[in-house]
């Protein structure tokens, strides 16, 4: 899965995964697992490069 839209990551900052594994979903036509796969992916590459980003649960 290449490029994610930019929902995804404000998504996933703002602690909304059901929305940001939805949208990867409608985007690449996946799998749910294959969806998981990229939120969890992208939310470590979120967590070690913009630790900052992340708003409060």
């Amino acid at each position: 899965m290449d490029q994610l839209p930019a929902s995804v990551d404000h998504d996933i900052l703002a602690h909304r995964s059901i929305a940001a594994i939805a949208t990867i979903r409608e985007t690449f036509g996946c799998t749910i697992h294959q969806a998981l796969d990229a939120y969890a992916r992208r939310y470590e590459e979120l967590r070690r490069d913009r630790p900052g980003d992340f708003h409060p649960s």
